[in-house]
């Protein structure tokens, strides 16, 4: 195995000419815009607020400044704080998808449910585009959690830095983006990278950025075998699963949201009172929406009076996800039945945050015929919302789905992946008539249906509730706290 490149010459003045620029383009912004409410502007204000600080009082430190006077690198940033050890949370925290959401649970988690704990959190947004859309639609109470503990300021020698997100973002990034440490390895206390793949191998240039890190935290089994077997040092790789908030995602706490409000008809003349199947992805190949269409628009008719409704977003492509929904009914030569095509409804409008509970309680199964999932945050969500949940029996999923809580679709065979960064890699080929016979039988047994969504749920609150999985994360923070303390 090749040894870990020499941490001691990196250029650490690379994240400070990042932070740099992004300072001076808000301030031009501001400068040109004249103050203006444009997207822009508050993607600049956003990004603004934080970044400015970090860059200050790390750049104190490595000059060894503090409040305008030279002090000591052994002095702390918080003098104020019984509780010196930081862990400085970086990940897409200003933005939607699975490493942001992920991010969120986690911190959190530690911080709602540690008593007493023995290390502060700070975070910082890092991997993925500010969304002031996303952060609009946090709920008041995680706003204000997140802007305090942005403020928490901790000296980097004494801190825990956990990298959350793909590999490519980690010191030296492959792309623009706030580099993760910030400042290179050995100015910190120790590195953890959190990550996750969806295909059966990690490539090369991950697997050498993951065996710079001092851990390399995964969310399944499947991932500790596939990060193993592809080259990563079995010694730094360790299992920690996602929570899922129970009480937030909690079917007893909401009303439906109205669904044919949000949704746009693209198949069928409307319904009332119908079953609603509901798929929650974004529009890429990995997610199977083609295996589900397919299967629901062979099983199904007008006359049995059922909905598919997928909220969705794009991915690398335009959000014209009607005609493409048509175009590949045409190309798959998906004959119209004499009763008419069963009703699909696309919802590509935002949904905030504060409503996911409502869009799952408006749905009587949920169904996700993936391809390959790092962890499967829907899924999870929906299980916690009691819905009887059909996904595909490989990667992410396996750590949580059985016969008993839900419907595991059987994986017809493997298949190359043809393109992206992921090219040559393997992922499932979920059966398209299995699914049709989980979904008819979904729809037909509805009290078979009900008994696998609440086992469901009392597995996410056992197993993946934020309390759980809150004392397994603080566990292995305070293990690493210890052993670097008795070196």
């Amino acid at each position: 195995m090749d040894q870990p490149p020499d941490r001691s010459k990196r250029p650490w003045k690379f994240s400070t000419i990042v932070y740099s620029s992004s300072i001076l383009f808000l301030l031009l912004s501001i400068f040109l815009l004249g103050f203006t409410n444009t997207d822009l502007y508050k993607v600049q204000s956003l990004r603004f607020t934080f970044t400015v600080n970090r860059f200050y009082s790390y750049l104190q430190f490595l000059l060894g400044f503090h409040d305008g006077t030279p002090k000591s690198k052994s002095e702390t940033l918080n003098p104020a704080s019984s509780t010196p050890h930081c862990v400085l949370w970086m990940a897409p925290f200003l933005s939607s998808g699975g490493y942001s959401s992920e991010a969120w649970s986690y911190v959190l988690s530690l911080r709602n449910h540690l008593t007493n704990p023995r290390f502060l959190i700070t975070i910082e947004h890092h991997g993925d585009l500010e969304s002031v859309e996303f952060w609009n639609g946090l709920a008041k109470e995680t706003k204000e959690v997140a802007i305090e503990m942005y403020r928490e300021q901790c000296r980097p020698n004494e801190t825990i830095v956990v990298c959350h997100s793909e590999p490519g973002a980690w010191y030296p990034p492959l792309f623009e983006t706030l580099p993760c440490p910030p400042t290179g390895y050995e100015d910190f206390l120790s590195v953890i990278g959190r990550t996750m793949f969806e295909t059966d191998r990690v490539n090369p240039e991950h697997v050498k950025r993951c065996n710079q890190m001092d851990h390399v935290w995964v969310p399944t089994d499947f991932h500790v075998s596939s990060f193993v077997q592809s080259g990563v040092d079995s010694s730094k790789v360790v299992k920690i699963v996602q929570p899922v908030d129970v009480g937030f995602f909690d079917p007893s706490k909401y009303k439906p949201l109205d669904l044919m409000a949000v949704g746009d008809l693209v198949l069928g003349s409307g319904m009332k009172n119908g079953f609603v199947f509901l798929s929650v992805f974004k529009w890429e190949q990995r997610k199977g929406w083609d295996v589900l269409l397919k299967a629901y628009l062979s099983e199904f008719s007008g006359e049995d009076n059922v909905a598919l409704f997928l909220l969705t977003n794009a991915y690398h492509s335009d959000s014209d996800f009607g005609n493409k929904i048509l175009d590949f009914v045409e190309e798959m030569n998906i004959e119209e039945p004499r009763n008419g095509y069963p009703f699909v409804y696309v919802i590509d409008k935002h949904i905030a945050q504060v409503d996911l509970p409502r869009l799952y309680k408006a749905a009587d199964a949920f169904v996700l015929p993936t391809r390959g999932e790092g962890w499967g945050r829907p899924i999870v969500e929906a299980m916690a919302m009691s819905l009887p949940v059909i996904t595909t029996n490989w990667s992410g999923p396996t750590e949580y789905l059985t016969e008993r809580n839900g419907y595991p679709l059987v994986v017809e065979e493997m298949s190359e992946v043809k393109e992206g960064p992921f090219e040559g890699h393997q992922w499932a080929e979920p059966s398209v008539d299995k699914l049709r016979v989980l979904m008819r039988r979904v729809m037909s047994n509805p009290d078979e249906a009900k008994v696998k969504g609440k086992r469901g749920r009392d597995d996410m609150v056992k197993n993946f509730a934020p309390e759980v999985v809150a004392k397994v994360v603080a566990d292995q923070i305070e293990r690493i706290f210890d052993e670097k303390i008795r070196t």
